[in-house]
């Protein structure tokens, strides 16, 4: 009997997944807007490209990169562009911010093992809570918000990294997509009450797009010789039943969220996608999952696992300080989500705008190797 088990993970995409590395890209800056797509500029190339031996020419390379292209120079495979992709951002303001989605250094996306081992482990602590059939208690949380759940977790999977469960789950990075599947992405974040907050710009992988990793499950680790020699890592079978327990989560995320945007104004066009989501039927080997920028608070390592009544949550909210803005005792948390949203003009020429589905849900297949 192998001491692994082998998968091969076939991700794909079904809301725009945002995961971000870092970089705010500026408006005329990093990026300039034509024709409805959005180019990344290729700075040093374009700067190359300028004349600057005339001393008054130098006054040239004082002003953003973008205002040294010409109409004339928007064509595929120009040298001043290291890629271009779909849509805008919806301010055309110089200056204007659109985070950067994670790339390899030939400018391709790909998901990091790191964001969906993340995932996979939240969907493994939550049923790894009930089956130890655990309850939150404030004097075990720890005083930075970062580290509150850190003694849970340790229950949950292990004291310490030498016998932390997940040592056993290896995940890699995705291979690479084309930047081709790239997305220029407007989200906002949509109160309970219909109302928005300000406009956040992202590059975000297109939907339909699919992505190829692999991941590994390392069996030695529960084997007699393990054992011999002081290792006892606990909860192998939940690897074993990696996607079900993963599809259970989601299955309860999804019916959470239904209900919020049910509750929601402006929520139609995303409770139709929960819906949607709700009504397919993953194979034994397959599991949906939210992962990325834009999960929210229900999909931390213990959520609402955490959620357990209103007093609770009312002294973990004032602990930790995690209300934002203006918020009345006993209100739901968290009282918002951030959603994707869809652009339109009417007759008229008049812009509108709806939430119109959440981010960085997936379909992952484990095929076994």
């Amino acid at each position: 009997m192998p001491d692994y088990r082998l998968y091969q993970l076939k991700i794909s995409v079904l809301t725009p997944l945002h995961i971000g590395d870092g970089e705010e890209l500026l408006h005329e800056y990093d990026y300039a807007i034509h024709a409805g797509r959005t180019w990344r500029i290729n700075e040093a190339a374009l700067l190359d490209a300028q004349q600057v031996d005339d001393p008054l020419q130098a006054t040239v390379l004082a002003q953003p990169p973008a205002r040294l292209l010409q109409p004339q120079d928007f064509q595929e495979g120009s040298q001043f562009f290291r890629y271009i992709i779909q849509g805008t951002p919806r301010s055309a303001a110089e200056g204007a911010q659109l985070r950067a989605q994670i790339k390899d250094p030939f400018d391709r996306p790909y998901l990091p093992g790191s964001s969906l081992k993340g995932a996979l482990r939240t969907a493994l602590a939550w049923h790894a809570w009930e089956q130890k059939r655990l309850s939150p208690e404030l004097a075990r949380l720890g005083r930075s918000p970062k580290w509150a759940a850190q003694n849970y977790e340790h229950e949950l999977f292990g004291p310490d990294p030498n016998r932390d469960l997940l040592r056993a789950l290896q995940v890699s990075d995705s291979q690479p997509a084309s930047a081709e599947r790239l997305m220029a992405l407007n989200v906002r974040v949509l109160n309970r009450s219909g109302s928005f907050g300000s406009p956040i710009e992202v590059e975000a992988i297109r939907p339909d797009t699919v992505l190829a990793a692999s991941l590994k499950l390392d069996l030695a680790l529960f084997s007699e010789w393990a054992t011999g020699r002081g290792l006892r890592l606990a909860g192998g079978r939940w690897l074993a039943e990696l996607a079900a327990l993963v599809n259970r989560r989601s299955q309860e995320r999804i019916q959470q969220e239904s209900e919020w945007f049910r509750q929601a104004r402006n929520g139609g066009r995303p409770l139709a996608f929960y819906r949607q989501l709700a009504s397919l039927h993953p194979g034994a080997n397959q599991c949906l999952l939210q992962l990325g920028w834009g999960t929210g608070w229900g999909d931390k390592t213990l959520g609402a696992r955490l959620q357990v009544d209103e007093g609770f949550m009312e002294k973990l909210i004032a602990q930790y300080g995690l209300a934002r803005g203006r918020r009345q005792r006993g209100e739901p948390f968290p009282r918002s989500r951030r959603v994707a949203m869809a652009h339109a003009r009417d007759q008229q020429g008049r812009h509108s705008e709806a939430p119109a589905y959440p981010l960085g849900w997936v379909l992952m297949e484990m095929a076994p190797q």
